[in-house]
C-alpha cells in the first residue's frame, strides 16, 4: 500500500508538528527515511538522497545561518526527496526564517517544523512502520490474540480470556477508570511498579483522545502504552506493557482495538472504581457506605491525612503536580475530577506514626497550587479517619462558594476560614438574639455618619480579613499610605473603645466584620 507524506503527518510523532511549506505536495510517496545533519551543504552530496525519503535534519551545521538553510533546501529537493522535518528548532534558533519557508514553498518542498520533545529514532520507527506493516500487523501478535479472545468454548469470561492471551503473548495490561484508579489488571511481569507507571501516566497527562497510535511512555526501561476505552457511555483508560519491547506502537494499538472489540462481545462491564465510589459517599455525607467500601477501596479510616476541593485549575497542571507530589513523599492521591473542578483525599503509605510531618507536605502540596492564581482549593488537613473525613466534606460543601465571598483575596482556604464561615452561615440562618450581639457590635461605625463610618469600616474589614492585620499590607490592599491605615485604626479604636487586636477583643470582631462581608455578597 502507498504511504505519503499526509499519512505520515496522522502518526504520533506528528501530532503537534507544523508544516510550514509544500502543502500541495503532500501526497508525495514516502519509502525510506534518512538523518541529514550535514556540516555543509556540499556534504549534501554524499548522502544518496532518494525521491521516496523524507529527510530528518536539525541544520545543526548551520542552525543559525539562513542562506545556508536555503541553499540545503534547494540541494535537498533537486535530489527529489519527499519531505523535510525540521527538529530542535525552538532549542537552537528559536524560529525558522521567513526566507528558509519561502525557499521550500518555492522548491515545492513539503518543510515540517518538529515539536522540541520530538525525537530521531521516534520517528524514524514510526514512519518506517506505517510503510513497512501499513494496516497488515504481524500475524504472531494479533491472530494469536484474537484466537484467545475469541476462545469462548475455553474461557467463562473476557477476564480469563485476555489473561490467557497476555501470557502467550507477552504483554500485560490494566484497565484504570478515568480518575486513573485501577479496575481490572492482567500481569506477566512484575518489572514493573504499576504505581510508579500509573504515577507517570498521571503526570504526563495522557490523553487518548487527540490520539490515534497509544502514547508511549518508558517506566524504568520497560515500554508501557496508553490509550483511551469507551465502555458504554463511560471512559477508561487502557495501559499495555510490552515485556521485552516486541511490538510497535501501531501494533500495541491495533491490539489495544481488538481488545475493545472482545469486551464488546464478551458484554464485559468493569467492575465499579472502589476508591472513586468512596469519595463520592463521603462527599454524600453517607458515611455508612463509605464503611461498607473500605475494605474493597483498601482504605484505612487512619490512613486519610487530608480532603480537598480544588476548582478553576487545568487538569494537567494539577495531575503533574500531584504525581510530582506522590514521587517525593509517603503519601498518595486518591481523587475524581470533572472538568475543572476535583475531590480528592490525600492518604499516608507508611505505617508510621509521622502524621505532623505529612499535614505540613500537604499544606506545602496546597501552598504550590496557589501559584495558579486561576484556582481555588479548600482543605482540611488533620482528620480523624472516616467520620472526620465525612465532616470535613461536609464542612467543604457547604461553605466553599461563600468563603470566597468572605475571603476574596485568598486562594487556599483551611478548616480556620471554612469553619468561620459556615458559623457565619448557621447564625446568618438563625437570626435571632445570637446574630443581633455580633450586628450590634459595628452599630457605632452607622453614628459616625455615612460617609466616614463607611470609610472606617472598610479599613477594618481590610485590615481583619485580608491582610491579617498587617497595616502596610492593609495600605495595599485598599491603594493608601501607611500612615492613613494608622490614622483610621487610632480612630477606630477611640470609635469602638477598645484595643481593636487585642485577644478577647478579635474573635468577636472578625466574626462580625465576616458576618456582615457575607450578608452584604448574598443580598
Amino acid at each position: 500500500m502507498k504511504v505519503t507524506i499526509k499519512d505520515c503527518m496522522e502518526l504520533n510523532i506528528f501530532k503537534d508538528s507544523e508544516l510550514v511549506a509544500g502543502a500541495a505536495n503532500c501526497g508525495n510517496e514516502v519509502r525510506s527515511v534518512s538523518v541529514v545533519d550535514a556540516g555543509s551543504v556540499s556534504d549534501v552530496e554524499l548522502f544518496d538522497i532518494k525521491p521516496t525519503e523524507v529527510l530528518l535534519t536539525g541544520f545543526l551545521g548551520f542552525r543559525k545561518d539562513a542562506k545556508k538553510q536555503c541553499e540545503f533546501i534547494k540541494a535537498a529537493a533537486d535530489k527529489g526527496c519527499a519531505a523535510l522535518a525540521v527538529f530542535f528548532v525552538g532549542k537552537t534558533s528559536g524560529s525558522l526564517d521567513s526566507k528558509v519557508i519561502s525557499a521550500a514553498e518555492e522548491a515545492g518542498l513539503p518543510l515540517i517544523i518538529m515539536p522540541d520533545e520530538a525525537s530521531y529514532s521516534q520517528a524514524i520507527s514510526e514512519i518506517m512502520d506505517r510503510v513497512l506493516y501499513g494496516d497488515n500487523f504481524r500475524n504472531s501478535l494479533i491472530s494469536n490474540t484474537v484466537f484467545h479472545l475469541l476462545n469462548f468454548e475455553k474461557h467463562s469470561n473476557f477476564q480469563s480470556a485476555v489473561r490467557e492471551a497476555a501470557i502467550n503473548n507477552d504483554f500485560q495490561i490494566v484497565l484504570l477508570s478515568e480518575d486513573f484508579n485501577p479496575i481490572f489488571t492482567v500481569e506477566t511481569r512484575h518489572d514493573v511498579k504499576l504505581a510508579d507507571a500509573i504515577r507517570q501516566g498521571r503526570e504526563k497527562n495522557v490523553d487518548a483522545e487527540t490520539n490515534k497510535t497509544y502514547t508511549l511512555i518508558d517506566v524504568d526501561g520497560a515500554l508501557t502504552y496508553w490509550g483511551l476505552v469507551n465502555i458504554g457511555s463511560d471512559k477508561y483508560y487502557m495501559l499495555i506493557v510490552d515485556n521485552e519491547d516486541s511490538y510497535t506502537a501501531g501494533e500495541i494499538t491495533k491490539l489495544a482495538e481488538i481488545i475493545e472489540l472482545a469486551m464488546g462481545m464478551w458484554k464485559y462491564t468493569p467492575e465499579r472504581d472502589a476508591k472513586s465510589e468512596f469519595i463520592k459517599a463521603l462527599i454524600r455525607g453517607n458515611k455508612s457506605l463509605a464503611y461498607a467500601l473500605q475494605d474493597e477501596a483498601k482504605i484505612l479510616g487512619s490512613d486519610i491525612v487530608s480532603v480537598f476541593f480544588s476548582k478553576g485549575y487545568k487538569r494537567e497542571t494539577e495531575s503533574q503536580l500531584f504525581a510530582e507530589f506522590e514521587k517525593n513523599t509517603d503519601l498518595e492521591i486518591m481523587k475524581i475530577t470533572e472538568d475543572d473542578e476535583t475531590y480528592g483525599m490525600i492518604l499516608s503509605t507508611i505505617e508510621e506514626d509521622n502524621k505532623g510531618e505529612q499535614q505540613t507536605e500537604c499544606t506545602n502540596l496546597f501552598a504550590r497550587l496557589k501559584e495558579n492564581k486561576a484556582g481555588r482549593i479548600f482543605h482540611v488537613t488533620g482528620l480523624n479517619g472516616i467520620e472526620g473525613a465525612g465532616d470535613a466534606f461536609k464542612l467543604i460543601s457547604e461553605s466553599w462558594a461563600f468563603v470566597q465571598n468572605v475571603f476574596p483575596y485568598k486562594r487556599v482556604f483551611t478548616k480556620y476560614e471554612l469553619t468561620l464561615v459556615n458559623n457565619c452561615i448557621s447564625i446568618q440562618i438563625q437570626g435571632g438574639f445570637i446574630r443581633k450581639n455580633y450586628v450590634e457590635l459595628l452599630e457605632p461605625f452607622k453614628e459616625a455618619g455615612e460617609h466616614k463610618g463607611k470609610q472606617l469600616l472598610d479599613t477594618l474589614e481590610t485590615f481583619v480579613l485580608d491582610a491579617g492585620m498587617n497595616s502596610s499590607k492593609t495600605a495595599e490592599f485598599m491603594n493608601i499610605h501607611a500612615n492613613t491605615v494608622q490614622y483610621r485604626l487610632k480612630k477606630i479604636n477611640e470609635m469602638l473603645g477598645v484595643e481593636i487586636t487585642g485577644n478577647r477583643v478579635i474573635p468577636g470582631l472578625t466574626m462580625a466584620l465576616a458576618l456582615k462581608r457575607l450578608e452584604r455578597s448574598v443580598t
